[in-house]
């Protein structure tokens, strides 16, 4: 394999590469091997003809395409390996030279990544956020937990209240008529849902048990079912049960069976910490957002069009990796929305360039403060892989080619940069 290559316009990259007369003859023949159990020549069984008879019939060139199919992925691969430019698009592909005997040869256009030009990155000004924990907060997470932990008792001795998680049978009337999907048994409802009808679950608070109530309720104007919007009705309802959820003493037990710890104290102590690294965690991430977009702001850069391109259809694959874990093709998302693939890629595009961006200063910084991976932190780093991919460090190693490995390194210094402009931002 050889590679020759040659700058364009506008960050961007022509590269000719060649594979050898025998690799492209061994693709040939694998190729011959895969079809020709479909081909047939009269006076021979299928699966039996001679490639040379084959070729003399349809043409020599009737397995080319097949066989540059093969050649290409795995000597691209190579030359992205051995070319020194940073390659940051998927290649568009010419194939320049196919013929028996003949290396193979073949361009892959590609953007390379620009230069970055950077303004300032050092003591830049960001507001200081507020990570107290207040007392009602920590209040708020403890009941929540409460709630988490709450049990589910019937009530029979009394009446229904806000809040009550009943069952309930009920028949709705308008203009005296029953009407079609207005009738049920055993129906649950929370009262204060706000699930059904405006005013409804209201009503039915002070129902007792197996008792019957009318339910007057005018349906909003908008209501789905045409026939019923904006129209009267009366529900005839009747409750069957009624459930309340009863909380958990607030006092050293509950704090025990839901913490570590054997006091309440001790518990809101934690709650507290928890709560306050949480507000850290959210500050950083704040305030490492608008120390990028400033540094980016400042800096100046050519981003070429494949890149985007490259990193906007990275980012729908994503997307459709995601929403396919929740059971929905992106084939059924885009019937859903009405979307194509195109109005996705467009409505990715700002994001796609900010990323791009982003990742680019802070390469800059890296390089402009010396800022690089060792080895013990690319070591770590494949162990933490290794652990993730539940495999061994040797066996991830071993499958990794260079362009990985690269890639690793420069995340990890990309990491450290962050961390470099966080620490000499200036909090106001």
């Amino acid at each position: 394999m050889s590679l020759q290559v040659e700058k364009l316009e506008g960050n961007m990259a022509r590269l000719t590469i060649e594979a050898s007369a025998e690799d492209f003859e061994q693709a040939i023949e694998k190729a011959y091997q895969k079809s020709k159990n479909k081909l047939s020549i009269p006076g021979f069984r299928k699966g039996k003809v001679p490639r040379k008879m084959i070729e003399q019939m349809y043409g020599k060139e009737i397995f080319y395409e097949d066989a540059a199919n093969m050649v290409i992925p795995p000597t691209y691969a190579k030359a992205v390996d051995e070319c020194t430019e940073a390659i940051v698009s998927r290649p568009t592909i010419d194939v320049v030279q196919a013929e028996a005997g003949k290396p193979f040869i073949f361009t892959a256009e590609v953007a390379l990544k620009p230069d970055v030009t950077l303004g300032k990155y050092k003591g830049i000004e960001v507001e200081k956020a507020d990570i107290s924990v207040t007392d009602e907060e920590i209040d708020e997470a403890i009941e929540k937990e409460r709630e988490n932990n709450a049990r589910t008792i019937s009530v029979t001795d009394r009446a229904v209240r806000d809040g009550d998680m009943t069952v309930l049978d009920f028949e709705g009337f308008v203009d005296g008529e029953a009407f079609e999907g207005g009738k049920s048994e055993n129906y649950p409802l929370t009262i204060g849902s706000d699930t059904f009808i405006p005013g409804f679950e209201e009503q039915l608070i002070g129902a007792e048990i197996d008792k019957e109530v009318e339910i007057n309720v005018t349906f909003p104007e908008d209501y789905q079912e045409s026939t019923l919007a904006g129209k009267p009705a009366v529900f005839k309802c009747t409750i069957r049960e009624i459930k309340q959820k009863e909380l958990p003493e607030l006092d050293d037990e509950f704090a025990s069976e839901v913490s570590e710890f054997d006091t309440l104290a001790e518990y809101r102590e934690d709650v507290k910490a928890t709560l306050t690294k949480e507000k850290e965690d959210e500050a950083r991430a704040v305030k490492e957002e608008k120390l990028i977009e400033q540094i980016v702001e400042d800096a100046q850069m050519d981003i070429p069009e494949a890149m985007l391109e490259t990193q906007q259809n990275s980012m729908a694959e994503d997307f459709a990796q995601r929403i396919q874990m929740q059971g929905i093709s992106i084939e059924q998302y885009y019937q859903f929305t009405g979307l194509t693939k195109a109005a996705l890629l467009e409505q990715l595009k700002p994001q796609a360039e900010q990323k791009i961006k982003s990742r680019l200063v802070l390469e800059a910084v890296a390089k402009a403060e010396g800022i690089e991976t060792s080895d013990e932190e690319y070591n770590e780093e494949i162990k933490k892989m290794a652990e993730a991919y539940q495999m061994t460090e040797e066996k991830l190693t071993g499958i990794i080619n260079e362009y990985e490995r690269r890639s690793i390194r420069e995340d990890i210094s990309i990491r450290k940069a962050l961390d470099f402009v966080v620490e000499n931002a200036v909090e106001k």
